[in-house]
């Protein structure tokens, strides 16, 4: 009975979702004994059959689903930067409060007014997914964040991103027209760099 019981559950689920399919505590406890799931997180487990997961990332999505990938873990995401963070850069809307992870994060909040900016999504298991701003959104975060950042650190982002095959200079300055504060300078960084 345990052994159908994990078939019927999700690669990753919660210990809410867990009782609403009808399990009981000993019951999970005893998935887990049995090696046929292991908790990866508090109230976080995943199915031993489930391949090969990112559970930092899991972690996080599952606590916010609003959660996207930006600066340097997206830069490295997009080949922009060698750079290996210790800890995963997560954009959240400002009106919401970081979660309480086992997972090192760097929380960082953006205004609600440009968040979707630039945000895609990437699928992590088969039902849960975690944002990850684009290449172009994370150069204009560079150049927007370059007092935290670096200037040397946005200008290097930007001649890596500028050798890429297919990247449009126009395309980067349209989407930074939604950030004023950044558009000029990076105006200027590419009539520098071109």
């Amino acid at each position: 009975m345990a052994a159908a019981a994990a078939i019927d559950l999700p690669s990753t689920f919660t210990y809410s979702e867990a009782r609403e399919r009808g399990l009981s505590d000993r019951q999970l406890r005893r998935l887990r004994d049995d090696g046929l799931i292991e908790q990866f997180a508090r109230g976080l487990y995943q199915r031993s059959d489930a391949g090969p997961l990112d559970l930092d990332l899991l972690e996080i999505a599952h606590r916010r689903p609003d959660a996207t990938i930006c600066l340097t873990s997206a830069l490295v995401r997009h080949g922009l930067s060698d750079e290996i963070p210790a800890r995963i850069d997560i954009a959240l809307p400002r009106s919401q409060r970081p979660a309480r992870t086992t997972t090192p994060v760097n929380w960082h909040r953006f205004s609600p007014d440009t968040f979707l900016v630039g945000r895609t999504m990437v699928p992590l298991d088969e039902r849960i997914h975690i944002g990850l701003y684009n290449s172009e959104r994370c150069v204009i975060d560079m150049f927007r964040l370059r007092h935290k950042q670096g200037r040397d650190a946005a200008y290097e982002v930007l001649r890596r991103w500028l050798r890429r095959r297919g990247s449009s200079p126009a395309d980067l300055l349209q989407m930074a027209r939604a950030f004023p504060h950044a558009e000029p300078n990076l105006r200027i960084a590419l009539e520098v760099l071109l």
